[in-house]
């Protein structure tokens, strides 16, 4: 076993050696580099995205759940089995259903929802300023407390009497008011919404959505009745439900479910001709995608650090054969075999350490510039990734070193000194 100061001086042989060989040093451990690199930068983002959605997550509510009657995130029918394509209509009174009869349900609303990707185009115009393709909904009087992001900023929402009488009242989302009126007071002004004159009784507070996509920011909303009145050829009907405890969502589910199939006269032993979803499914479908990455740069990784290893093996080898006559000096002066193990194995974890420390800076800093260039891609460097990256690059050197160091300390010193 090598004493402290015997292990210093191998390690200050190592440094050395590297430093008269920078060049070749660096080209040697730049495969670790990218291995590393890689692993840390997409590590981070992932960690950041997995914070983004949990938060995105909690502002739908964790004690909502939402019934359509195709599978979420469906958007092209066409290719849907025919038993789902036939599926009938949810309607306004399925809600006023549940609501009488689900003991664990605090709220249910229908909604609905003209936008292009389903072919109803949209436009917002208040003078000459106009927006194209916002989102259109309608909604009951009650959405505000069974989806939380939907808060208003300035103004009121509407009221259940505006509902009854499908006033041509709308709220806004924040850039939607900003583009067409600027600094002005848009409360109580008059909009053309595909046409119709609205009246603005509120603003939202901004919500840009998942990753930038459609969120509050995007939406007018109008009263449901308002919005069957002038689209009666619109039938999607979606329904959003709340429970009182979130402990009791799955249960809801089931009592909600129940009383649908009853509705809808769905036979015993058939499966439901509706969809049930919570926000859980978009962790779901998250999981599922970040694990097919973490896969792919796994692999990266692996490649950049195989090729690091083996150039460092090579490397180490080409370095046994240049100081072969220094390792004959060196067993000549009373160096034991493992202090030349040792030596050269401290050489490879160095080679390979300083490739990984190089490879954190690198992927911290390409974290950071995916999270300043593109803020929707939240990015959060992980202590884990950073050591466990750090213990992958010097465990390279560690195994590719083996070897070569094997080979220096079972050299011959009489050969070697007589090499040349």
């Amino acid at each position: 076993m090598l004493s402290r100061a015997e292990w210093k001086e191998s390690l200050s042989v190592a440094l050395t050696t590297i430093a008269s060989q920078k060049m070749r040093a660096f080209l040697t451990m730049l495969g670790v580099v990218i291995g590393v690199a890689s692993v840390i930068s997409v590590a981070a983002i992932i960690d950041g995205l997995n914070r983004h959605i949990a938060d995105k997550i909690n502002e739908l509510g964790s004690k909502t759940f939402f019934v359509a009657r195709f599978p979420a995130f469906t958007f092209d029918f066409e290719r849907l089995p025919e038993a789902i394509r036939l599926r009938k209509h949810l309607l306004p009174e399925d809600a006023a259903a549940i609501r009488e009869h689900a003991r664990l349900v605090n709220k249910a609303i229908p909604i609905l929802t003209r936008f292009a990707i389903l072919g109803g185009s949209n436009e917002v115009r208040y003078q000459n300023r106009r927006v194209s393709e916002p989102i259109l909904r309608g909604a009951d009087p009650d959405l505000l407390e069974v989806l939380p992001i939907y808060a208003v900023k300035f103004g009121r929402y509407f009221t259940q009497q505006e509902e009854d009488h499908a006033a041509m009242v709308c709220l806004l989302g924040t850039p939607i008011a900003d583009t067409l009126f600027g600094p002005t007071d848009p409360l109580g002004l008059e909009i053309r919404v595909n046409g119709l004159p609205f009246r603005v009784i509120g603003v939202f507070e901004p919500h840009q959505g998942l990753f930038g996509g459609p969120g509050v920011d995007q939406f007018v909303i109008i009263p449901y009745r308002t919005f069957a009145k002038l689209y009666p050829e619109i039938e999607e009907v979606i329904l959003v439900v709340t429970v009182n405890n979130a402990e009791e969502l799955k249960a809801a589910e089931d009592e909600v479910a129940d009383i649908l199939r009853r509705r809808r006269h769905v036979p015993a032993g058939k499966p439901n001709d509706f969809e049930i979803a919570s926000p859980d499914i978009i962790t779901d479908l998250w999981k599922q995608l970040t694990g097919a990455i973490v896969i792919l740069t796994l692999i990266v990784a692996s490649i950049g650090l195989l090729v690091g290893g083996i150039g460092v093996m090579n490397i180490m080898l080409v370095s046994v054969t240049e100081r072969t006559a220094e390792i004959g000096v060196r067993k000549a002066v009373g160096a034991r075999r493992k202090d030349i193990r040792a030596q050269f194995l401290l050489e490879a974890m160095t080679l390979t350490g300083a490739g990984g420390i190089l490879g954190i800076l690198t992927g911290v800093v390409l974290s950071v510039s995916v999270a300043w260039l593109f803020p929707s891609l939240p990015a959060r460097v992980s202590l884990y990734w950073t050591m466990i990256g750090l213990l992958i690059s010097f465990g390279v050197g560690l195994f590719f070193g083996i070897y070569p160091a094997i080979k220096a300390s079972n050299l011959d010193p009489v050969r070697c000194l007589r090499y040349e």
